[in-house]
């Protein structure tokens, strides 16, 4: 990947002055095509040290795990309001990392996933009777009937919309030519307060008819 490459939402993992992480300024330059200036050699080298250095990172999560302060944790996972987009990415990128580096391992991702949250959920509970259900799938999304949706959304039923169907709907929008988001955004945002009221009411309305109905006489 070259610098013109880079996607808007790598901007701050990107950032040159950032301090080292997992990966060193100059292991991130290597990766972002930032320096070239390799030979083959070196450039074997580079990507061992990488590896290498990635590996040990995977194991330093069980002294983290065992050893961090709660106080230290919850301050990791606490970034600044201007970095909380590019670090919720990332953390999205790291599980979506371990998904496609555990593909054919010994031990399915699934079960690795099952047995990290029961952990987390056990310590939380200060016992190992805290016992949990966590379930992990992936079911690839169908071919959709684009008629039948659009049939939905004009007979206003849209509690039939599954999640899969509003999914695909959207992705077919976003690469159809007729639709631009910057065209749509100021009627969405106008609509947002509208809606918001008529939620609001809903609710209410909700809450008189509950209260008629338990009353007493």
């Amino acid at each position: 990947m070259s610098e013109d490459e880079l996607p808007p939402s790598l901007e701050t993992a990107a950032d040159a002055d950032r301090p080292r992480g997992i990966l060193t300024p100059s292991d991130r330059d290597f990766l972002l095509g930032r320096k070239t200036d390799y030979t083959e050699h070196s450039r074997k080298q580079k990507r061992n040290r990488i590896r290498r250095r990635v590996r040990n990172a995977v194991l330093d999560f069980s002294i983290l795990y065992e050893c961090l302060e709660d106080r230290d944790r919850k301050t990791v996972f606490d970034p600044d309001d201007e970095d909380r987009e590019a670090y919720t990415r990332g953390i999205t990128d790291m599980l979506a990392f371990l998904h496609l580096g555990t593909m054919g391992y010994v031990t399915p991702f699934k079960d690795m996933l099952s047995e990290g949250v029961a952990k987390s959920e056990q310590r939380l509970a200060g016992s190992d009777y805290r016992m949990v259900r966590v379930e992990f799938n992936v079911d690839p999304v169908g071919q959709i009937d684009v008629d039948e949706v659009i049939a939905k959304i004009e007979d206003d039923e849209f509690e039939r919309i599954t999640d899969e169907e509003l999914r695909a709907f959207v992705r077919l929008l976003s690469m159809s030519e007729e639709f631009t988001p910057d065209d749509v955004r100021d009627g969405l945002k106008a609509r947002v307060d509208e809606f918001a009221t008529e939620l609001r009411e809903s609710e209410e309305r909700r809450d008189e008819v509950v209260d008629e109905l338990t009353r007493g006489d």
